[in-house]
């Protein structure tokens, strides 16, 4: 019985012992190793080669950003063939105020589900907004605003959608610049053979 007691106790502070070596190592591992409580989690980054694949493989015109300042940074990048959107275009960005902001393209067959889909259910309004030119209509919702605008061809759609005031949402409206490279496409964002900024 003694003996039990003995064992038990002793495994206890075994068990002790244990611990306070694990947490002395992690508090010198923390120490020791290098940290910047001050750096940013924003991950940036490039999305030339993705860009470049794209506009060779979307049957629409890509748009992305030509001109924007240094302090907008592409956080996310990505294209999607035939999916259940259509074929899909993304290229996330946090605006020099730390805002999110993102370019969405799909030839999808009902733009209204993706539009939906993308401005996390932002709803239409009756105000348009002058970017370039262009006119484009804009939606607003408790998560995301978003300015949306159809291809002239009424094959795909573009919307700048994310958390950005709608200044900055046409800013980066109106850097776009849309290009296809499939073979045999000259066709620029208004269906044209002229370059249009944001095209869709």
């Amino acid at each position: 019985m003694a003996a039990d007691k003995k064992r038990g106790a002793q495994a206890v502070r075994d068990m002790v012992i244990s611990l306070a070596v694990i947490i002395l190592a992690a508090w010198v591992i923390y120490l020791f190793i290098p940290h910047d409580e001050n750096k940013d989690p924003v991950k940036s980054v490039s999305y030339r080669v993705e860009l470049a694949s794209a506009r060779r493989a979307a049957p629409y015109p890509v748009a992305a950003p030509q001109g924007l300042s240094k302090e907008w940074r592409a956080t996310s990048v990505r294209y999607t063939a035939d999916g259940p959107k259509g074929s899909v275009w993304h290229l996330g960005f946090m605006t020099p105020d730390n805002e999110y902001a993102a370019v969405e393209q799909s030839d999808q067959e009902r733009p209204v589900r993706f539009i939906d889909d993308v401005t996390q259910g932002a709803e239409k309004t009756s105000k348009k907004q002058r970017v370039a030119g262009e006119e484009w209509t804009r939606y607003q919702g408790q998560k995301y605003d978003a300015l949306v605008r159809p291809a002239a061809d009424g094959k795909s759609v573009t919307v700048v959608t994310g958390t950005a005031s709608f200044r900055q949402l046409g800013e980066l409206a109106e850097a776009l610049e849309a290009k296809s490279l499939k073979p045999g496409n000259s066709q620029k964002p208004d269906g044209s053979g002229s370059a249009q900024p944001a095209a869709e």
